[in-house]
Parts: C-alpha cells; sequence; structure tokens
C-alpha cells in the first residue's frame, strides 16, 4: 500500500489522507482547509488525483475539517460510496448542507460589500451540491469488518470518543494494517463515552493538536459561572462563538449544571444556529454515543431558547438589548456564521464577554481576540474590540499529549511507523518528541504531499 497525506500534514485542518494499492485508491476524510488565507486556497486548488478515480471515502467523523471537502469532490466527478457510522451520516446531514449555504451567503456577502478580488466571488460549493453528496453516503457499525467491493482492503471502525459518530478506522489488506487516529476523545469527557482502546496496528496515524500543551484541569463549570457571574453582575451578555458538534452541548450541559445548583441567575440561554440546534437533538436519537441519560437531555431543552429563524436571531439582540443573557452561536473559531452579527453587536461594549470555548486555528478570528488585537474585521469592515475576552483552555474535544500517550499505552505491540498529523509543526514535533521519549517508537511527522510507501 501506499498513503499520500493531502492534509493535515503541518496544520490541524484539511485532513486528506490517500491510501493505494495495486487496484484501488481510498481517500480517509475529505476536509476543509480553514485558517489563514494560504490555508484556505488550498480548498480551490485542483486536486493531485482524479475524484473519478477514488473507489471509496472513508470518513471519521463530521466535523467540516474532516468532511467539508466531500460536496466538492462529488462535484468535480467523485462517484463512489462514503462510509461512516450512523451518527456521523446524521450530522453530515447537517453540516454539508450548511457548509455550502454560508460559502454561498460568503459569496454574496463578498460581491455586495465589494471585499473579494475575485468578480463575481463564487462558492466552493453550494447548498445543493452538499444535498446531491449525502445520496453517496453508507451508514456502517462499530466494531464490525467490512470489506470493500472487488478488492484485498477491509475495514473497521472503532469509538473515538471526539463527537456523536467519531471513529477510529483501521483498513487491512490482509497483510498490512493501517489505523487512522481521527481525532481522539477526552479520556473523562463528561458527555461523551471514551475512546476505543486499540491494541495494535502496523501503521498508524495520530493527531497532535494539543502535542505540546496539557489541558487545564480545572473544572471548565466552574469558570463558566465565574465568566457568566462576573458579565451579569455587569449588565452584560455573553456571546460564545461555539462548534456547533459536540463543543455546543458540553456547554449546555455545564449551564444546566449551574443552573441545576442554582449557582447562576435563571437568565435567558440561547442556541442561534440551526445546526447545532439539529445537532443537539442528535442526542437523543444517539443514546449509545454519550452518557448523559434522557432525563438531562430533556432538561437541557427545556432550559434553552432555540432560534431557527433570521428574524428570531435578530430578535435576541432587539428585543432583549441591555439585559443578561448567554449566546452560543456557530462557528466555533468565528469563521463565519450567525456569531458574526452578534460579535458586531456586543464586541464594543465592555460589558460584554466574548467567550471562546477551545481551540482557536492560527489566522481565525477567534485567535485574532486570543491574541488581543483591538480591531476585527467582520464583513468587510473594522470593529473594536472592548468587551472582555476569555478563553476555556479545558473544554477541548481533543487529547491532550498525555492522554494521547496514556491511550496509546494499550498497544501490546509497537507500530512500524506513527505518523503525527493535524497539528501546527510545534505542536507536531513535541507529540512525535514525547511518542520517542515514552514507548522508542519510530515516529515521523509528514510533509504536505509526501509519499510513503506501507
Amino acid at each position: 500500500m501506499k498513503l499520500t497525506f493531502l492534509g493535515a500534514a503541518g496544520t490541524v485542518t484539511g485532513s486528506r489522507y490517500l491510501l493505494e494499492d495495486d487496484n484501488r485508491k481510498i481517500l480517509i476524510d475529505a476536509g476543509l482547509f480553514q485558517g489563514r488565507k494560504e490555508l484556505r486556497e488550498r480548498n480551490w486548488m485542483p486536486p493531485t488525483f482524479n475524484p473519478a478515480d477514488i473507489d471509496a471515502v472513508l470518513l471519521t467523523h463530521a466535523h467540516i475539517d474532516h468532511s467539508g471537502y466531500i460536496p466538492r469532490l462529488v462535484k468535480d466527478g467523485f462517484r463512489g460510496p462514503i462510509y461512516c457510522t450512523s451518527a456521523t451520516q446524521d450530522l453530515c446531514n447537517i453540516l454539508l448542507p450548511d457548509s455550502g449555504y454560508l460559502q454561498e451567503e460568503d459569496a454574496a456577502n463578498a460581491n455586495r460589500y465589494g471585499y473579494s478580488k475575485h468578480q463575481p466571488a463564487l462558492p466552493l460549493y453550494t447548498q445543493a451540491d452538499a444535498e446531491v453528496a449525502l445520496e453517496q453516503f453508507r451508514a456502517i457499525d462499530f466494531g464490525t469488518r467490512y470489506a470493500l467491493k472487488d478488492s484485498l482492503l477491509s475495514f473497521t471502525m472503532y469509538r473515538a470518543g471526539h463527537i456523536l459518530g467519531a471513529a477510529f478506522i483501521r483498513v487491512d489488506d490482509g497483510m498490512t494494517s493501517v489505523l487512522f487516529g481521527g481525532d481522539i476523545g477526552r479520556l473523562n469527557n463528561p458527555v461523551m463515552k471514551p475512546p476505543a482502546k486499540i491494541q495494535e496496528a502496523d501503521y498508524l496515524l495520530i493527531e497532535s493538536t494539543y502535542g505540546d500543551r496539557l489541558h487545564n484541569t480545572d473544572d471548565p463549570t466552574e469558570d463558566i459561572f465565574r465568566i457568566v457571574r462576573d458579565t451579569a453582575a455587569r449588565g452584560g451578555t455573553v456571546v460564545i462563538p461555539a462548534f456547533a458538534v459536540g463543543r455546543t452541548q458540553a456547554i449546555l450541559y455545564h449551564i444546566y449544571l449551574l443552573k441545576k445548583q442554582g449557582r447562576i441567575a435563571d437568565i435567558p440561554v440561547f442556541v442561534d444556529s440551526p445546526m447545532a440546534i439539529r445537532a443537539t437533538a442528535l442526542l437523543s436519537r444517539h443514546p449509545a454515543d454519550h452518557r448523559l441519560p434522557p432525563d438531562i437531555c430533556a432538561a437541557i431543552d427545556s432550559m434553552t431558547r432555540y432560534t431557527q429563524t433570521t428574524e428570531e436571531s435578530k430578535e435576541i439582540n432587539s428585543r432583549n438589548s441591555g439585559m443578561p443573557k448567554i449566546i452560543i452561536s456557530a462557528s466555533g473559531m468565528a469563521t463565519g456564521g450567525r456569531v458574526l452579527h452578534h460579535l458586531k453587536y456586543y464586541i464594543g461594549d465592555e460589558r460584554n464577554t466574548i467567550l471562546l470555548a477551545g481551540f482557536q486555528a492560527d489566522g481565525t478570528r477567534g485567535d485574532r481576540l486570543v491574541r488581543g488585537e483591538k480591531e476585527l474585521a467582520i464583513h468587510g469592515q473594522m470593529w473594536p474590540v472592548r468587551a472582555q475576552i476569555a478563553q476555556l483552555d479545558n473544554m477541548s474535544a481533543h487529547a491532550d499529549y498525555a492522554e494521547i500517550l496514556t491511550w496509546l499505552g494499550n498497544f501490546t505491540a509497537p507500530p512500524r511507523r506513527v505518523f503525527i498529523t493535524h497539528g501546527e509543526p510545534q505542536a507536531a514535533t513535541a507529540m512525535r518528541g514525547h511518542i520517542e521519549t515514552r514507548f522508542g517508537w519510530d515516529a515521523h511527522v509528514p510533509e504536505h504531499g509526501e509519499t510513503v510507501e506501507l
């Protein structure tokens, strides 16, 4: 087999791995590049392969940096099946059309305000393109081995604990096995079940998002309590840019705990993201994928005001102006979506708090806020930053390096080689050092476009 790293090499976004044997080409993940302009421009570059030649896509999970390129792949000629777990399929039914819609909206705004060098600005793909791509999805079960048609290759998916449906994917040709780690969940996540313990693979791809860092061990419930309490006391609003899948549901759980304990006032909690609203509803549809019992899921729903329409979104600010509240809205790195409108409304008032609830990729608006920039570009205009900026570094859905090392300790034999991916260069290099020091395994940080023989 031959493996080519077409994404998530030297960066945390754009996960794409091309696996080839003598007669089959498989793409494991097909994600969008996000963050810096030079990374985003890769989404528009012609792929190094013919999409029509790809026999199948194996998808680790639904996050856009792993799935968001699929509609473009189909648009350019890919006609094979897309295999994933049932929950991942349900999430992609939500995320991919939304991604197409947002790209259409971004292109329309660029044309309306004239801030694109392209005339006219066009979306990478449309909502309709995403709907067409969804017809090629095929749901499979955890722990069952599936053989690819007319091939020696087979694959098995195991629970990764990152978000609903997230999977490790082991591909095997009868002689050699490759385990694609995707994104590894936390070992003690209060919402998600832990990742499956894997004991062997000949080759392993492991993420390194937090390869050079340890998560804060403070209880995120306490951090949210302090931020909400202090902001409400100032008469301000807490705006939380949050990933629609995973992070929004975790934040709601912590707020639910605080309200149940009577520790924060009964201020309104808005989830202003149609995608996040639908993703939250999937908790009840896939109870085996998480730890929350049905009664807690119901209580979270009762606590939360879900705003579906644009008119309802606008009313959050027009009808509730000047009163303390919590607004949770996508996207999590403030790269697009409804949260941008809330940022424009609240970011200029020092009474308010912008709470960034996780990792912010280099170059994103969230990253700029964390770095303390005093102005933020939104929709072609500069907006002064006067609100309080806070970040939670203890709610990540990614394992840190110590948790990854603990998970790797389940292996009963060393892999022939470990490939360190899905991390910024410093984090990936640090993760390689941790693995070499702890286990003495052969670990390698691949470059973008690099091909290795297995």
